[in-house]
């Protein structure tokens, strides 16, 4: 980056207020994430108190994700979780690739535009609440580094994603040495073994006690990983102990076995700067835990991580929902934790791999490579998916001699088919590839393979997922109006929203039936339940208003025709229902409700109001019901909002404060345009996100008729 006009850059600016704001905070790990190009994900750009190896399961995070880090930037709002329970309730897949007992913020870093976010942790031994006086510092701290971010700009760059974020510490100069000597004479006079770790965890000071307990010299340890060059701590139970001490900061235990038989317990004391370890051989007898295994040395990034790597992809799977879910986890999440720069994923559907998502690839590519046979030999995936075993090749030599076409329409240097399979049957294959020379060690195939079992779960469930509602949607859009009559004098505009959860359908609908050249019905209902049982019984309920409304009873009539009807169908299903008859002749309006919520009207801007409708039983409940008709008058520019209750409803809020809020809104609208009218309804309702309900809404304005 460029001067800052001191002599020091704009990366450094960053990272002094980065790691200012940890040390004043007195959180133990910091990470300030920044949001990409395109605000599709946010990528870790600066890391405290913690190795970049702990990070490496959420070096990006997608800005649609349930996380902490993504939902603060979203919403533009702090969010604080005080303990790992409150973690685990809120942010289940952040609490399972956390479990640590911590607490946690985070804050949104805005300026002129949104940055980013920042993350800070805190030990267990904090208060479980924050105070006021600590949100506005750590908001004030945010305004500091978006300044510091816009100017970096101004001076022409804007910080990009690495390919591992910068690590620093919060608490440089802190510290005094103090007499060297004199401490390493204490530490040999202290009986056992001593030894430090650096919070990567490699070895940084070793006593005599220590080596000897250890079975090693001091110089054959030094600047190493313990599990990697002591064969026998090489299990992922000893490094998770590690990194509980590193992200907790409290004391840890635990025993271990030296071989053949000599048992030692480690304590470890971490800081800010590394942790003091103290080994003493074991009293008693051995602990239950069987011994560690004695593998082979590791490479980074060690197996502890890759666990909890795999841990954290596995749980983002279980949240995916349609097939463009699972398209989306792998290319924002499951590619750039293993570094690939492209991805093609392929479902098996007639004998065929048809390509359901891509990244990296251009159109005309992945034109040659979509609808190829499942057993083709044009590219690997026909092989991987006969045998059930991946395909890894780390540069286009390796490809080249075996499928010579593949590697040139490709154009790409390495890569890895992962067939995905579900009980013995091909559902499609996994393709990441990378843009140079990639060697894939067997801690990484082992990952992969695994991930693939999971993406392909999850790939089956969401093709079901989708047929399903892609047949209930069909059903449902069948049995609602295409279009609604012109009717002069009235303008009227709907909307049906389905819900944002489960089968994305429901019973919710409306209606608009002319009687003649000088009255119309109106009428909305909610049949209960989201499914395609609901969608049909909607059907049943929407002809059956709409033949004996035809008939010109009334309204009360109408819906004890509707009542009894359902009644006799036996249904276990209950519907709310409201029905408006306008009058133009008579100049009235006449409404009946089967307990669904009152319409709200509006005369102007100082008169909206909920109209007062006393509701009779839901439809299909009683078959002697009696529902009592409301009549008000139709004057010019009355305004009607016929709405159900998924538009109202929220968890914790009055029914009654929330229509009143529905009628505030209405009365604060522009009506000119009625369809821009229920975008701001539903807008102030809070249903544009994220919806249990699906909703309907229907407006009628009364205009003078024409000539």
């Amino acid at each position: 980056m460029t001067s800052a006009g001191d002599g020091t850059t704009d990366v450094d600016a960053l990272d002094a207020a980065f790691a200012e704001t940890v040390r004043r905070t007195g959180a133990s790990i910091g990470a300030l994430y920044l949001l990409a190009p395109d605000e599709r994900e946010l990528f870790l750009d600066v890391l405290c108190g913690a190795p970049a190896d702990f990070a490496a399961p959420w070096a990006r995070v997608s800005s649609a994700a349930p996380a902490p880090v993504a939902e603060a930037v979203r919403e533009d709002r702090l969010v604080w979780a005080g303990s790992q329970e409150e973690l685990a309730r809120s942010y289940p897949r952040t609490a399972m690739a956390l479990p640590y007992p911590l607490a946690l913020a985070a804050a949104p870093v805005v300026g002129v535009r949104r940055w980013g976010t920042l993350l800070l942790m805190w030990p267990a031994t904090r208060p479980p609440y924050m105070t006021q006086r600590e949100r506005g510092n750590i908001t004030s701290s945010c305004r500091r580094l978006a300044r510091l971010l816009e100017e970096a700009v101004a001076n022409g760059r804007l910080p990009a994603p690495g390919v591992r974020p910068r690590v620093i510490a919060a608490g440089l100069g802190r510290r005094s040495a103090g007499p060297a000597r004199a401490a390493e004479d204490f530490i040999e006079r202290l009986p056992g073994g001593s030894c430090a770790l650096d919070l990567e965890g490699r070895f940084a000071y070793l006593n005599s006690g220590a080596c000897e307990l250890l079975g090693r010299e001091a110089g054959q340890l030094l600047g190493t990983l313990p599990w990697q060059s002591l064969r026998w701590l090489d299990d992922p139970t000893y490094e998770d102990r590690y990194r509980a001490a590193v992200i907790t900061r409290e004391p840890v235990a635990f025993t271990a076995c030296r071989p053949p038989d000599h048992w030692l317990d480690f304590h470890l004391y971490p800081d800010d700067s590394g942790i003091s370890v103290r080994i003493v051989p074991s009293g008693g007898q051995a602990p239950p835990a069987p011994a560690p295994r004695s593998a082979e040395s590791t490479a980074a990034p060690s197996r502890a991580a890759r666990l909890y790597q795999l841990t954290h992809l596995a749980a983002a799977l279980t949240e995916v929902v349609g097939v463009q879910d699972v398209v989306d986890l792998v290319a924002d999440q499951i590619m750039p934790a293993f570094g690939a720069r492209s991805l093609v994923l392929s479902t098996a559907d007639a004998g065929r791999l048809r390509i359901t998502g891509y990244r990296g690839y251009a159109p005309h590519i992945i034109e040659r490579l979509d609808g190829l046979p499942l057993d083709t030999t044009f590219t690997p995936a026909g092989q991987v998916l006969s045998s059930g075993l991946p395909a890894f090749f780390a540069n286009q030599e390796e490809m080249r001699r075996t499928y010579p076409a593949a590697s040139l329409v490709s154009g790409k240097q390495a890569w890895a088919f992962l067939p995905l399979i579900v009980s013995g049957r091909p559902v499609g294959c996994c393709i990441l590839s990378y843009d140079r020379p990639h060697d894939f060690p067997a801690e990484e195939r082992a990952v992969m393979t695994s991930l693939a079992g999971l993406i392909a779960q999850a790939l089956d469930r969401a093709r079901l997922y989708d047929a399903k509602h892609d047949l209930a949607h069909s059903l449902q859009q069948a049995l609602l109006p295409r279009t609604l009559p012109a009717v002069p004098g009235l303008r009227v505009a709907a909307r049906y929203l389905p819900a944002t959860r489960g089968m994305d359908i429901g019973g919710d609908f409306y209606d608009l039936i002319r009687l003649g050249e000088t009255a119309v019905a109106a009428v909305i209902g909610d049949v209960q339940g989201h499914d395609a049982a609901a969608a049909a019984l909607m059907g049943q309920v929407r002809t059956a208003v709409h033949a004996h409304s035809a008939l010109g009873t009334s309204p009360d009539q109408v819906l004890a025709a509707t009542n009894r009807l359902l009644t006799d169908l036996g249904t276990e299903l209950f519907t709310s229902c409201l029905y408006v008859h306008v009058d133009f002749a008579a100049r009235r309006v006449s409404l009946a409700s089967a307990g669904h919520p009152p319409p709200v009207r509006r005369l102007s801007e100082h008169e909206t109001r909920p109209v007062d409708v006393p509701p009779g039983p839901l439809l299909g409940i009683d078959p002697d019901a009696v529902y009592p008709v409301t009549d008000i008058p139709l004057t010019a520019g009355l305004m009607l909002v016929l709405y159900t209750d998924g538009l109202i409803e929220t968890p914790g809020v009055d029914l009654d404060d929330s229509i009143n809020a529905l009628a505030q809104h209405l009365a604060e609208a522009d009506t000119n345009d009625l369809d821009r009218l229920i975008d701001t309804l539903v807008g102030k309702a809070g249903s544009n996100w994220q919806r249990t309900d699906d909703v309907a809404l229907l407006v009628l304005h009364h205009t003078p008729r024409g000539p």
